[in-house]
């Protein structure tokens, strides 16, 4: 029987189906009339920028002869009706330079804004401060001035096809960079740029069940989801549990998954089962370089479809909604224990989900049995989450979370069973409450996150690497190397295999994944706000001869695009593998002028932020390199 608390839910869910976004907003288009009335948004066949060839060496910037009049910004506000917006650094609130400087909203800043949706609605917010140069960082007694940085100068707040169109139209006519953002979940950049417009797609968030899709030109038939690029994850689940379906989305539940996520591979505890965000995709909806609104899937822009899966954000067009497969119904059921190597505290004496131990060795034979737990993990179709992370000089913790679509507890129980006999043998106490399970898209939860101030590099593990004994050893010896340096040393295994991925033809995202068992991300300790160029290189090189050693171990590995570093060696080959040169060919048959430009995505090498020093910001005017 039904108590009035589910029919309250049963509602409001309902509600949430009734009311959603038809698309009726987002699908207006700029017309030719409305492009030829205003020539600075003209479409690419007819702008000036194009029309006269013209290949200026660097990108238009604020002061300059070339920056747009006050007029023309005015004007394409007209254009647009009335979204463009001209907004400051949040923290400018908190410098009494500023003439927005206001102390009641500064302390709001520091006491409580991560803990709302603040930052995540934003029109210029990352949530890695140090790629816009750290000019305007929220602090009680601020020194200096707030300035833009690598903030943009205007932002679009799209909340249809028409503006994104216009933007971009806007931009290449004028010769302005352009960027792209949505929730600000990047680690590097490619939502930043001094003296920018950036379209800004966090808005874009339509949704629609499509229960009897047909992919054209592919082998995809059944139920669908046709989802705006601003569609946040807990907003997607909402939509997926009223609606009886399953959407795989990011694991963290703020981002926007119909963009970027989608555009560098995307992950999430479902990867064993469905692949990844890549394979989810049956059609796109995207504007591109010359501002048309076009399609793309399998048979149609097919090398659109191709490149924008998994070949880079911010780099062949704005994805502005896509068409996803719709899933049934799963539960997730979680099985989480943790074990702490002393650092003093007396060792536990009865089983638990937490024991502390004094045995070193032990710690770090049961830290390898974890991670050597997740080759059985991934091919049950589960989700391994791990953490290795350093506390005092003495006491490590490792954190650990069997993640298993489909089981229920009792199974799942019993299948974490072995490892739990492993670390008992090595005098490690850990049992087990029951495991948790609830419906994958019931989880629930949009508020919170704020900006941090870190860095980190990644990596993906080849299955030769977990399967080759010499290997293994290598790899967790670099592991347990960089734990005891003070990183924090993060594994997600999974196996987002072609299999799993139900062979969704090619996709840009590089090869590695397929045959990968283990994302790893290795995070610094090193605070970048007050970081000086010499600091930096220390630490660079200090995270670097860590990195090394996981490459070595893990020959014919990558790294996860998103989340990785900046300056990854050879990162072409890393980010994109043996897809890299296609993808510059689709960049430049679609790009050639680089109206869009990130950094390190394919065909950016030929252009560089100027005044930059060792940390790579995107504080700086955008020239070409050569």
């Amino acid at each position: 029987m039904q108590t009035l608390y589910h029919l309250l839910v049963s509602a409001i869910l309902t509600w949430i189906v009734v009311t959603a976004d038809s698309f009726s907003e987002h699908d207006v288009e700029l017309t030719e009339r409305e492009g030829s009335s205003l020539g600075s948004i003209s479409f690419g066949d007819e702008g000036r920028h194009i029309q006269t060839g013209r290949l200026e060496r660097c990108k238009a910037f604020p002061g300059d002869a070339a920056w747009p009049s006050q007029e023309e910004w005015n004007r394409l506000n007209t254009s647009l009706g009335g979204v463009l917006l001209n907004p400051l650094p949040p923290a400018a609130v908190c410098y009494q330079t500023s003439p927005v400087f206001d102390t009641a909203k500064c302390n709001f800043l520091l006491a409580n804004a991560s803990r709302t949706t603040f930052y995540l609605d934003d029109p210029v917010t990352i949530l890695t401060q140090w790629p816009q140069g750290n000019t305007c960082l929220a602090s009680r007694n601020p020194t200096g001035n707030c300035t833009q940085g690598g903030f943009p100068v205007y932002v679009v707040n799209a909340t249809s096809v028409k503006h994104v169109q216009a933007a971009v139209n806007f931009a290449r006519n004028t010769n302005v960079r352009l960027i792209i953002k949505n929730t600000g979940h990047e680690s590097v950049g490619r939502s930043a740029g001094a003296g920018s417009l950036s379209i800004w797609t966090h808005y874009l968030k339509g949704f629609e069940l499509l229960t009897d899709y047909k992919q054209p030109g592919g082998n995809y038939a059944g139920t669908a989801a046709r989802v705006g690029a601003g569609l946040q994850v807990y907003e997607a689940f909402g939509h997926a549990l009223a609606s009886n379906v399953t959407l795989t989305a990011a694991s963290c539940l703020t981002v926007g998954s119909y963009g970027g996520w989608i555009a560098g591979g995307g992950h999430s505890p479902l990867s064993s089962v469905y692949g990844l965000g890549v394979d989810q995709v049956l059609s796109l909806q995207v504007v591109t370089a010359n501002g048309r609104a076009v399609t793309a899937d399998p048979q149609t822009n097919r090398d659109l479809f191709f490149a924008l899966r998994g070949g880079g954000g911010s780099t062949y067009g704005v994805i502005t909604s896509a068409i996803v497969k719709a899933h049934p119904p799963i539960n997730l059921t979680v099985a989480s224990f943790t074990f702490t190597l002393g650092g003093g505290a007396a060792a536990s004496t009865a089983p638990g989900p937490d024991p502390t131990i004094t045995d070193k060795d032990a710690f770090w034979e049961g830290f390898n049995a974890v991670f050597a737990f997740g080759i059985p993990t991934v091919d049950a179709g589960g989700y391994l989450w791990t953490n290795g992370i350093r506390g005092s000089n003495t006491s490590f913790t490792m954190q650990a979370r069997v993640q298993m679509p489909g089981m229920t507890p009792t199974r799942a129980a019993e299948f974490v069973q072995p490892l739990l006999k492993t670390l008992n043998d090595l005098g490690i106490p850990v049992a087990i409450n029951t495991p948790t399970t609830q419906l994958y898209s019931a989880q629930s939860g949009g508020t919170g996150g704020g900006p941090g101030n870190g860095r980190f590099a990644s990596r993906l593990f080849p299955r030769a690497a977990y399967e080759d004994p010499a290997l293994f050893a290598a790899a967790m010896a670099a592991a347990r190397a960089a734990v005891e340096d003070g990183y924090t040393f993060h594994g997600l295994n999974m196996a987002p295999t072609l299999q799993a991925a139900g062979f969704p033809g090619p996709t840009g995202v590089n090869p590695v994944w397929r045959d990968a068992v283990m994302h790893a991300d290795v995070f610094d300790t090193v605070n970048m706000a007050d970081i000086t160029s010499g600091q930096f290189a220390a630490a660079k090189a200090r995270l670097d001869r860590h990195m090394d050693a996981l490459r070595a171990a893990t020959p014919g590995g990558g790294a996860y695009m998103n989340e990785a570093d900046l300056l990854e060696p050879e990162w072409q080959s890393a980010f994109f593998g043996t897809n890299y040169d296609e993808l510059a060919k689709v960049k430049q048959a679609r790009d050639p002028n680089q109206v869009f430009w990130a950094p390190a995505t394919p065909g950016s090498e030929g252009w560089a932020v100027q005044g930059q020093t060792e940390i790579p910001t995107q504080n700086g005017r955008l020239c070409r390199a050569y």
